[in-house]
C-alpha cells in the first residue's frame, strides 16, 4: 500500500494504530469549519455528500467510509442532507484537496420516496424526526450537479446503492423507461459499486498522487474509457450495449446476467458500450476478514452527530446496538440487490472482533443490556465459504435450486459465537433479528433447537417470498415443501421449549410470471394456518436486478415468455387478493 500522504495538520484524537503508524481519530468526523478548527485542520481532503442524516455507526456509508479513509491518513468532512436549491451547505467547509465522494444513502432515493404503487412516502428513517422529503429524487444526480457548482472541476465519485445498482443500463420503474449508466447522466468521474472500502481509498491515493482516477487499478469501480480501450484482465466480459439493450429489452436480462458473473469472479472486467464510449468496470476486491476486523474496531459513537441536538433518526435508534457479523449472501435470489451490490462470497469478521464489539456496546452509556441482532444479509451465513475454487463456478446462486455441497457453513459455531456475546459482562439478551434462510438452517437442527431456546425474542424472521414452486423458481427461493419442513420443525422445539414464539414471513406479491391464481393459491395457505401476515410487499423492480430485467422484458432468464403484471390495477388486484381485503393484522400460528 503506497506511504501515508503527509498531513500537518492531522486530527488529534483519539489515537488508532495502523502498523507501526499512529493515526489520530477525532470523536466524529467534522461537518463545519468549527469542528475543523478544534482538530487543527486547515482544509479536508475528501468531502462526503450523503443522502442521510450523518450517524457514526458502522451500518451508515458515509460513517464508514469516512473513518476508513481517516484511519488512513486523510481529512474527511460530511455533509448530510444537504439543500439541493443553492451550494450554500457544500461551502461550509471549503473546498476540499481531493475529492468529493456523493451517495444518495442507504437506499435508492427513489425507493426511498415512493410505494410500489407509486405514492409518495411519508416517513424516511434516515432523516431527523423520521420526515420525508431531507433528500431529492434521484440524489446522486442532483448532489453531483450542486457540487459542480460548489467545486468546479473537483473530482467527483458516485457511490452507495444508487450508484450501485445503476452502474450500466437499468430499467427504472418509476418512469418505466430504461436509463442509461447514472456515471454517465451525472457527469462525474468515477462510480465504485458494493462494498467501496478498497475502492475509494484507491481513488484518494491515485489522486494525492497527481494521477487521473479513471484507471483499471481501482477496485471495484466504473469509468468511462476510450472506445476501444480494453483492461488489462484475465477475462473481460462484454456487456450488451445501452443502444443494443434499448433495441431489445431481452438484451437487459442477458446484461444483468453478466453482471452478476462479474461479481462473482473477481478477476473479470466488464465493458459496457454507451453512445459510442466504453464504460469499463473493474472487479470487486472485498476486504479480508482481518481488514473487515479493523475496520469495526474504529471507535464510532454510534450515535447521531450533535449537530442533530438529540433529534431522533429512527433508523439510528432501530441499529444502535446491533453487530454486523459479515458481509455478502450465498442465496443469490433474483430480486435482491445483494447479488449485484456485495456479490455471494460471505466476508466474515473474527469471533474475537465481535466479542470485542459486544464488550464495547456494554460499555455504551445508553446499553439496557440488549444486543438487537448478530448477523448480516442472511444471519446463518457467518463464516461460511466456498470448499471448492469459486473461480470455476458456474452457479448463479449457493443455495438454488438446491444447498451447493461445497457451500461449507458450521451453523453450531455461529451458535457458540452467540453464547459467548451472551456471556459479556453487561449483556443480559442477545437476539437475531437480521432473518436466517430456512433451507440452511434445516441443515442443522441443533442450530434452530438453540435459536428457538435463546435468541428468538418472540419472532422470527423469515422470508419464504411465495408458496408457488412456479414463482419460487424463478425467486431462486426454496420450494413450498422446505419451508414447511421448517415451520414443523420449528413449532416442535417451541413446544418442547414451553415457549410461544411466531415464525414472520415476508411474501411478495405480483412478482413477474406470478399469476391470479398463484395468490390465490398463497391466500388460501395462509387461511389454512390461519396467518394474517403483516409483512406483505408488492413486488417493486429495483435496477439491477434479475427480476427487473424480467418485468422489463417479459421473459424468464432462459428466455421463455413470462406473464407480467404491469399496470397498478392488475398490480393491487394480486396484493388485495393475498390481504383478504384486510390491511393489517397480526400473524398467528
Amino acid at each position: 500500500m503506497p506511504s501515508l500522504p503527509k498531513n500537518p495538520s492531522a486530527p488529534q484524537r483519539p489515537a488508532a494504530s495502523r502498523g507501526r503508524h499512529t493515526v489520530h481519530m477525532p470523536h466524529v468526523l467534522p461537518m463545519s469549519r468549527r469542528e475543523m478548527d478544534r482538530l487543527g485542520w486547515r482544509e479536508i481532503d475528501v468531502l462526503l455528500v450523503s443522502g442521510d442524516a450523518y450517524v457514526d455507526h458502522p451500518s451508515f456509508g458515509a460513517a464508514l467510509l469516512g473513518r476508513w479513509l481517516v484511519l488512513h491518513g486523510y481529512r474527511v468532512g460530511i455533509v448530510a442532507q444537504p439543500r439541493w436549491t443553492s451550494t450554500r451547505d457544500l461551502l461550509v467547509m471549503g473546498r476540499p484537496r481531493l475529492m468529493a465522494g456523493v451517495t444518495a444513502g442507504a437506499l435508492d432515493s427513489m425507493l426511498a420516496h415512493y410505494t410500489a404503487f407509486r405514492k409518495k412516502r411519508h416517513d424516511d428513517a434516515y432523516t431527523p424526526g423520521g420526515l420525508a422529503g431531507a433528500r431529492p429524487n434521484r440524489a446522486c444526480l442532483v448532489y453531483a450537479g450542486i457540487v459542480k457548482q460548489a467545486f468546479p472541476k473537483l473530482p467527483i465519485v458516485l457511490g452507495g446503492i444508487e450508484a450501485s445498482l445503476r452502474r450500466i443500463t437499468h430499467y427504472d420503474f418509476w418512469t418505466d423507461k430504461l436509463r442509461r449508466s447514472i456515471l454517465v447522466d451525472a457527469k462525474s468521474d468515477m462510480l465504485l459499486y458494493g462494498m467501496a472500502e478498497r475502492g475509494i481509498l484507491a481513488a484518494a491515493h491515485r489522486l494525492r498522487d497527481g494521477l487521473a482516477l479513471g484507471d483499471p487499478s481501482v477496485p471495484g469501480a466504473a469509468y468511462i474509457g476510450n472506445p476501444d480501450d480494453l483492461p488489462p484482465a484475465k477475462k473481460v466480459i462484454e456487456l450488451p450495449s445501452h443502444e443494443d439493450i434499448q433495441a431489445d429489452p431481452a438484451k437487459l436480462m442477458t446484461a444483468t446476467l453478466a453482471m452478476e458473473e462479474h461479481v462473482h469472479h473477481a478477476s473479470a472486467c466488464s465493458i459496457h458500450r454507451v453512445e459510442g464510449r466504453s464504460l469499463i468496470l473493474t472487479p470487486p476486491q472485498p476486504l479480508t476478514a482481518e481488514e473487515l476486523d479493523r475496520l469495526h474496531a474504529l471507535p464510532f459513537t454510534r450515535e447521531p452527530h450533535p449537530f442533530y441536538e438529540g433529534k431522533k433518526i429512527p433508523a439510528a435508534d432501530m441499529i444502535r446496538f446491533s453487530i454486523n457479523s459479515h458481509r455478502g449472501c450465498g442465496g443469490g435470489c433474483s430480486f435482491c440487490t445483494l447479488a449485484v451490490h456485495q456479490g455471494r462470497t460471505i466476508r466474515s469478521r473474527g469471533a474475537a472482533s465481535i466479542l470485542d464489539e459486544a464488550e464495547s456496546l456494554a460499555r455504551h452509556p445508553r446499553f439496557k443490556g440488549s444486543i438487537s441482532d448478530v448477523g448480516g444479509p442472511t444471519a446463518n451465513m457467518w463464516g461460511g465459504l466456498c470448499g471448492d475454487d469459486p473461480a470455476r463456478c458456474r452457479r448463479a446462486s449457493c443455495l438454488f435450486p438446491d444447498i451447493c455441497p461445497h457451500f461449507v457453513v458450521d451453523q453450531m459455531r455461529l451458535i457458540e459465537l452467540l453464547h459467548k456475546v451472551r456471556a459479556v459482562d453487561g449483556v443480559k439478551h442477545v437476539r437475531v433479528a437480521s432473518g436466517i434462510r430456512h433451507d440452511l438452517a434445516l441443515k442443522d437442527v441443533g442450530y434452530i433447537r438453540a435459536m428457538v431456546r435463546d435468541f428468538v425474542g418472540g419472532q422470527l424472521k423469515i422470508a419464504p417470498e411465495h408458496l408457488s414452486d412456479e414463482v419460487l423458481r424463478l425467486m431462486r427461493k426454496p420450494g413450498l415443501k422446505v419451508f414447511e419442513r421448517f415451520l414443523d420443525l420449528f413449532e416442535e422445539e417451541c413446544a418442547a421449549a414451553g415457549k410461544r414464539q411466531f415464525v414472520i414471513p415476508y411474501l411478495i406479491s405480483a412478482f413477474p410470471a406470478c399469476t391470479r391464481r398463484h395468490m390465490e393459491q398463497l391466500a388460501r395457505w395462509l387461511a389454512r394456518r390461519g396467518w394474517r401476515p403483516e409483512q406483505i410487499q408488492c413486488f417493486i423492480p429495483l435496477p439491477g436486478t434479475l427480476a427487473a430485467a424480467m418485468y422489463h422484458a417479459g421473459i424468464d432468464p432462459s428466455g421463455k415468455p413470462i406473464p407480467v403484471a404491469r399496470t397498478d390495477a392488475d398490480r393491487l388486484r394480486m396484493h388485495h387478493t393475498l390481504l383478504g381485503g384486510k390491511r393489517k393484522g397480526k400473524p398467528r400460528r
